[in-house]
């Protein structure tokens, strides 16, 4: 059925299972079993590249001067617009799938480059048709509140999404067409402001949507202690959370999905990782993959956490694994290797699982099999002939 059946020492499961027979055993003799790697964020379905705006901010430019001359988002959301359904299936199964061989095997998607409700609902069904087609673990978020639209207001756009985005997606889920977990707002100056924010996270909810949304990134917003009050589940960026925002997270068991790529890419300054930790908040991690940060893998992502955000190795696998899971809502099925829990595994080829931070890239030897539901997913032959140190 996909789910673990035993943990434990090797003599105790030996005696366990002497009767059994099985279709395929790994020798993992001198190496490392670690469970899959959880990406908790990340916008992977988008057309058009942009990689002459990495020019522009090596340049100088901010995120928010790109953003102002037709750059970043709206560039992206053009192109996306004009993709098919096909295109944009196509770049997302490639992505996924070098995310996968990263060692990823539970990715949070999220749409959020339509604006308007075809588009969005475009993305959301390439998200719906890699969920049933490939072998990886998908949570898709709703995410219709990343940018407001051009040639509207941030209050115009707020009650185009309450008054006909969700109540269509309500229908869909209903319908059984797509089924979306998240509500996703881009909490910001400039942006959506506080109100508008709690607004359409309250209506997401209301229709059954787990609310986790990008907050405190570029200005101090509040947006920690309104996802506290909101019952959110995650929140995501958090470069400027206030001191009160992090204890009411932690209060409230709302995760912080730390984003060490968006930092070290735009030259912010870091998440308070190591504040939260002492605070007791669940510091999760995600990759942000998405035009402006373009990164498909976990351990670097864990490698920057460790080096730029002072975490430590167990605290950012905990953070890539079981603390990435809850920020899903799937922290009972995913995100760690116990008895019932969905066999998503990672083996490396290295007798420290250590490797797996400590070397930064270079994962293309070291990740030796990755199984999704029990099943191998990916196997790298690299990994027989050479040796990852």
């Amino acid at each position: 059925d996909g789910c673990i059946k035993a943990v434990g020492q090797a003599d105790v499961i030996r005696n366990q299972f002497s009767e059994a027979t099985f279709e395929r055993i790994i020798d993992c003799s001198g190496k490392c079993v670690l469970p899959g790697l959880i990406d908790a964020h990340t916008h992977p379905v988008w057309a058009g590249d942009r990689v002459h705006e990495f020019a522009m901010k090596l340049a100088g430019a901010s995120y928010m001067e790109i953003h102002q001359a037709g750059g970043g988002i709206h560039f992206t959301v053009e192109h996306t617009r004009k993709a098919t359904e096909d295109e944009l299936f196509r770049t997302l199964q490639h992505r996924l799938e070098r995310m996968r061989r990263a060692g990823s095997t539970l990715v949070e998607c999220k749409s959020g480059y339509g604006l308007n409700l075809d588009t969005e609902l475009k993305m959301l069904r390439v998200i719906e048709r890699a969920k049933k087609s490939m072998d990886i673990g998908i949570s898709s978020t709703y995410c219709g509140a990343h940018a407001v639209p051009k040639g509207k207001t941030a209050t115009e756009a707020t009650d185009n999404i309450i008054n006909n985005h969700l109540p269509k997606l309500k229908e869909l889920k209903q319908s059984g067409e797509i089924h979306v977990n998240n509500i996703d707002v881009f909490c910001e100056k400039g942006v959506f402001d506080l109100e508008s924010t709690r607004k359409i996270l309250q209506a997401g909810k209301d229709i059954g949507l787990q609310i986790n949304f990008h907050g405190d990134e570029l200005h101090p917003m509040k947006s920690a202690e309104l996802g506290a009050e909101l019952g959110a589940l995650a929140i995501s960026h958090l470069e400027e959370v206030s001191d009160e925002g992090i204890v009411a997270m932690a209060r409230a068991k709302c995760a912080a999905v730390l984003l060490p790529t968006t930092a070290y890419m735009l030259r912010l300054k870091q998440p308070p990782a190591r504040k939260m930790l002492e605070e007791g908040v669940i510091v999760a991690l995600g990759s942000d993959f998405n035009p402006n940060a373009y990164c498909f893998s976990m351990p670097m992502v864990m490698h920057l956490a460790c080096v730029n955000m002072k975490m430590s190795m167990n605290e950012a696998l905990a953070a890539a694994t079981i603390n990435a899971a809850y920020a899903l809502g799937k922290s009972d099925t995913h995100g760690s290797l116990e008895v019932g829990k969905q066999g998503d595994l990672l083996i490396i080829n290295a007798s420290r699982w250590e490797h797996l931070i400590y070397q930064f890239g270079g994962h293309e030897t070291l990740i030796n099999y990755v199984m999704v539901k029990g099943k191998v997913v990916y196997q790298n032959e690299r990994c027989e002939t050479m040796s990852s140190y």
